[in-house]
């Protein structure tokens, strides 16, 4: 009896092992986006709409890209609600400001823009939250999201780890 569960854990180890990404022949290096290319880059965004722009793209070890965007979100242009039809999670950082984010839910009066985007014009049932500078929101893919109060004009991060490569790369 011994012996079987021997074996069946070598079996399992093995088969844990193998499902394994293997690591690259040249380790990757690493991508610095330092707190003054934060600063700069923002400061320069435009102050007359919502700018989400990014601050670096790349790939990344197990054949996926993450990339970094700042935005700009001006008091007096809330926008309505999205939802984004990709596996792509975002994770906001609140740099400054205060607004309610609504996340899941329904959409309401949505409209297809593209292949991969839904807009909508709020969000009916879905999770109110109050954030405030230093905060972090995790939003999966194909999950509705809306700012639907801005107390202020708002900076944040957004962190987008694409498992399906869709986001471009930058240099």
């Amino acid at each position: 009896m011994n012996r079987l569960v021997w074996v069946l854990a070598v079996i399992g180890f093995g088969s844990f092992t193998l499902a394994q990404t293997p690591a690259p022949t040249v380790p990757p290096i690493a991508t610095d986006v330092t707190a003054e290319d934060i600063a700069k880059f923002i400061d320069a965004l435009p102050r007359d709409r919502v700018s989400d722009n990014p601050i670096r793209n790349v790939r990344v070890t197990g054949d996926y890209r993450v990339g970094v965007y700042g935005v700009f979100r001006p008091k007096e242009f809330p926008g309505g609600s999205n939802l984004h039809q990709v596996n792509t999670t975002e994770i906001y950082y609140m740099l400054s400001g205060y607004a309610t984010l609504v996340t899941g839910g329904t959409m309401t009066d949505s409209i297809q823009q593209n292949a991969n985007w839904v807009r909508g014009t709020t969000i009916e049932n879905g999770v109110s939250r109050r954030v405030v500078p230093g905060d972090v929101i995790i939003i999966p893919g194909h999950t509705p999201h809306w700012f639907s109060e801005l107390e202020t004009d708002l900076t944040y991060l957004i962190f987008r780890p694409d498992p399906d490569n869709q986001i471009p790369l930058t240099d």
